[in-house]
C-alpha cells in the first residue's frame, strides 16, 4: 500500500471503548512515532482516539465521525495542513483544531490562527501541555450557549451560523478566525476587552504569539466592516485597556 493511500488506524480500540468514550479526538499526523505518542496521550485521559496518516483520510474521518477536537500536523500527504484547517473550520467551526508542527515561523502561526485554528504547538512539545490545551478548547464553546447567530454592524449583516457577511448587500470575505473574533465582540458588546482576554478566549492561549496579533486582526475587521476604518465607530480602541464593540 502506498504511503499516500487512505489509512485510518484505531490502534486496537474496541467497540465497547469507542462507544463509551464521550469525547473523540481525531489525530491527523503521518509520523508513526508521533501517532503512537498522541494516541497514548489521549487514551490515558479516557478519550476515544482516531488516528489518520494522511490528509485525505483525515478529512474523510472528520466528515464521517464528527470528532470533538482535531490535532492537525501541517506537512501531510495529499493535503496541506493549512488547507485542511480551512476546510474543517468552514464545515464545522465549533470543532476545535489544534495544530502541531515543527514549523516555528510566527507568520505561519498567525496565518493558521487567522484560518480558524484554535491553537498552535511547535514540536517538540509536552504531551501534558497539549492535553491541557485540548481540554481548554473543548470547554470553550460551552461558555457560549447563548451565542449570537446574526448581527448588523452599520450597513453590514453578519450570519455567524452560515459564516456569511454582506456590506450594503455585497459579499464581504471574512476568514474563519475573523468571524470568531467578531462573534466574541458581539457577545460582549459595550465591555472593554483586553488584548490578553482576546488572546485567551479567541486565540486560545494567553500569551501567544504576540498582542500585535490582536491589533492586526482588528485592523483587518475595521477595513472590511467600518464605514471609516481610520475613525471606527463599532470596533473602538480604549487606550491603555484594549477594545470595545459598540453595536
Amino acid at each position: 500500500m502506498m504511503h499516500s493511500e487512505k489509512a485510518e488506524m484505531e490502534f486496537g480500540v474496541s467497540d465497547a471503548q469507542r462507544n463509551a468514550a464521550q469525547v473523540r479526538i481525531l489525530v491527523i499526523e503521518d509520523d508513526p512515532q508521533m501517532q503512537k505518542i498522541l494516541h497514548r496521550t489521549f487514551r490515558e485521559q479516557g478519550y476515544g482516539v482516531t488516528v489518520c496518516g494522511d490528509g485525505q483520510a483525515g478529512l474523510d474521518a472528520f466528515r464521517s465521525s464528527r470528532p470533538s477536537a482535531v490535532i492537525l500536523d501541517l506537512v501531510l500527504p495529499n493535503y496541506y495542513g493549512r488547507d485542511l484547517c480551512k476546510i474543517m473550520k468552514g464545515e464545522q467551526p465549533g470543532v476545535p483544531v489544534i495544530v502541531v508542527s515543527a514549523i516555528s515561523d510566527v507568520a505561519d502561526k498567525v496565518l493558521l490562527l487567522e484560518l480558524g485554528a484554535d491553537d498552535y504547538m511547535t514540536k517538540p512539545f509536552s504531551p501534558r501541555e497539549l492535553t491541557a490545551r485540548v481540554q481548554a478548547a473543548l470547554r470553550r464553546p460551552h461558555k457560549q450557549a447563548t451565542a449570537a447567530v446574526t448581527c448588523s454592524i452599520g450597513d453590514c449583516v453578519i450570519d455567524f451560523a452560515k459564516m456569511i457577511a454582506r456590506r450594503a448587500g455585497q459579499p464581504v470575505t471574512l476568514t474563519a478566525h475573523e468571524f470568531k473574533l467578531l462573534k466574541y465582540f458581539v457577545e460582549n458588546a459595550e465591555r472593554v476587552l483586553s488584548r490578553e482576554e482576546l488572546l485567551n478566549e479567541v486565540w486560545g492561549y494567553n500569551s501567544y504569539p504576540t498582542t500585535r496579533t490582536v491589533d492586526n486582526q482588528i485592523l483587518k475587521l475595521r477595513q472590511k466592516l467600518e464605514e471609516d476604518a481610520a475613525n471606527p465607530h463599532h470596533l473602538q480602541t480604549v487606550y491603555g485597556a484594549g477594545y470595545r464593540f459598540v453595536p
